[in-house]
C-alpha cells in the first residue's frame, strides 16, 4: 500500500521503512529484543575514556534527548521511580542500541541507491538523518549501557561481600 501511495521510486519510501522498522522493534520489545552483534556489543576502552565522544558532542546529544519531547520516543530507557529494575533497564538500553544499529544497517544501502539514482541532495539529507536518528543514538546508548553496567557491577560486588562469611575476631 505504501508503495502505491508514495511510489516505489520515491526516496521517502526508504525513510518511511526505516522509521517503521524502529517502531516495530519497539512494539515487539516485550516479546523479542534485538541484540548487538557479538563483536560490536563489548564497550571498548577508548569508548569508556570518552574523548572522541566528547569531541563529537555525544553527551550534549543525550542531554538534548532528556530535555526535549524526544524523550517520549522511548521512555523505557530512563530511570524513574517505580520503573524497571536496573538489569531490565540495561536490557532495554541494549535493545534500543541494537534497533538503531540494525536500522542503520538496513538504511545505508538505500542511501547509496538514492545517490546512484542521481539524487545527491536527497542522499545527503538521508545521510544526516542516518547520523542523527541512528548513529548518535547508538553512541549515546553505548555510554548509557557502559554506565549502567559499571553501576550493576558495583551492586554485585557489594552483594557478594555482604554474603561472604566474615572472619571471627575472637582468638
Amino acid at each position: 500500500m505504501l508503495r502505491q501511495v508514495i511510489g516505489a521510486d520515491s526516496p521517502w519510501l526508504g525513510l518511511q521503512l526505516m522509521l517503521y522498522f524502529l517502531g516495530l522493534t519497539k512494539v515487539a520489545e516485550p516479546i523479542f529484543t534485538l541484540k548487538m552483534p557479538g563483536r560490536l556489543r563489548a564497550i571498548r576502552p577508548q569508548e569508556r575514556e570518552g574523548g572522541l565522544y566528547r569531541k563529537l558532542l555525544v553527551p550534549q546529544f543525550g542531554q538534548m534527548l532528556r530535555d526535549s519531547p524526544l524523550r517520549y520516543l522511548n521512555l523505557a530507557v530512563y530511570v524513574k521511580k517505580g520503573g524497571p529494575d536496573l538489569r531490565t533497564l540495561a536490557r532495554y538500553v541494549e535493545a534500543a542500541e541494537a534497533s538503531h544499529f540494525w536500522a542503520a544497517v538496513l538504511f545505508a544501502p538505500y542511501i547509496v541507491y538514492v545517490l546512484l539514482k542521481g539524487r545527491p541532495w536527497v542522499a545527503g539529507f538521508f545521510l544526516l538523518v542516518q547520523v542523527f536518528f541512528n548513529v548518535y543514538p547508538i553512541l549515546h546508548l553505548r555510554i548509557v549501557r557502559d554506565r549502567l553496567g559499571r553501576h550493576l557491577d558495583k551492586i554485585h560486588q557489594r552483594q557478594r561481600l555482604a554474603r561472604s562469611p566474615r572472619p571471627s575476631r575472637e582468638p
